[in-house]
C-alpha cells in the first residue's frame, strides 16, 4: 500500500515547508524510499533542499496533479511527499472532490493523509475548521502544532476544533521549537537537516558544535513524534 503525504495548512508563513523537509529528512534516514512533489512557484523548499528526490509540479492543472497519484500507484512500495504552497487548498480539494479520489483511493490501496500546519493564532484554527467542514473523517488528517511559530496554542484548544478534530479520528503531532538563529543559519546555508549536523566547515556554512548537537536534538524529538503516529 502507497502512502500520500500532502503538507498544507493555506496559510503563508506557517511553516509547511519546513514539515515537509522534516518529513523528508525522516524518511531518508529511516530509509523509506520515497517522491516528492513541490508546488511552489517562486521559492520551493523542497526542491531546495531535497532536489534529489523531489520534481516540481503544477498545482492549478489536474494533468500534473493527475501525475502525482500515477507515480504513486506506479511504485506502492515508495512514500510521495507533496508540499502545498499557501494558498492551493481550493484547488486541491476540487480536483480531489472532481476525481473522486477519496472512492478511487480505495482501489489502488492508496493511504491519504493531510499534515495540516499550524500556527498559534486565529487563522489556523478557522482554516481548521473549514478542512473539517469539508472532509470530516473523509480523509487522514493530521494536525501538526508547530512550535517555531509559536507554542501556545489556546487559541485553538479553546475552539472545540482540536476535540473535534479527534473525535473524527485526526491526530495530532507538535514539532518542537528550534533557536531562531540556528534555523536562520540553516535555510541560509541552503542545509539539509542532515548537512546542518553534520558539515563542520564553518567558513562554509557548516554550525558550531553545540549548534549541531542541539539540531540533533530537534529532530530527534520531531522524529519521536512522527513515529508515534504510525503512519
Amino acid at each position: 500500500m502507497s502512502n500520500l503525504h500532502f503538507i498544507g495548512g493555506e496559510k503563508g508563513g506557517v511553516g509547511k515547508s519546513l514539515v515537509s523537509r522534516v518529513l523528508a529528512q525522516y524518511m531518508i534516514d529511516h530509509e523509506q524510499p520515497f517522491l516528492g512533489f513541490d508546488t511552489d512557484k517562486s521559492h520551493g523548499s523542497l526542491l531546495r533542499f531535497y532536489s534529489d528526490f523531489t520534481s516540481p509540479t503544477v498545482i492549478d492543472q489536474y494533468e500534473s496533479l493527475d501525475r502525482i497519484i500515477e507515480s504513486a500507484a506506479d511504485a506502492p512500495e515508495r512514500r510521495v511527499l507533496v508540499d502545498l504552497a499557501a494558498q492551493t487548498h481550493q484547488f486541491l480539494a476540487r480536483w480531489i472532490e472532481d476525481s473522486g479520489l477519496l472512492d478511487l483511493s480505495g482501489d489502488l490501496g492508496l493511504t491519504l493523509n493531510y499534515w495540516h500546519v499550524m500556527d498559534s493564532g486565529q487563522d489556523s484554527v478557522d482554516l481548521l475548521r473549514q478542512l473539517l467542514d469539508q472532509f470530516g473523517s473523509r480523509l487522514n488528517i493530521i494536525i501538526v502544532l508547530n512550535e517555531v511559530r509559536g507554542d501556545r496554542f489556546d487559541i485553538l484548544n479553546a475552539s472545540g476544533e482540536r476535540a473535534r478534530a479527534e473525535g473524527l479520528g485526526a491526530k495530532v503531532v507538535s514539532l518542537p521549537h528550534m533557536q531562531d538563529s540556528t534555523m536562520q543559519k540553516i535555510d541560509g546555508h541552503s542545509l539539509s537537516f542532515w548537512a546542518a549536523m553534520n558539515k563542520t566547515d564553518k567558513a562554509n556554512g557548516g554550525l558550531g558544535l553545540l549548534e549541531r548537537q542541539r539540531v540533533k536534538v530537534w529532530l530527534r524529538k520531531a522524529y519521536d513524534g512522527i513515529s508515534r503516529l504510525g503512519i
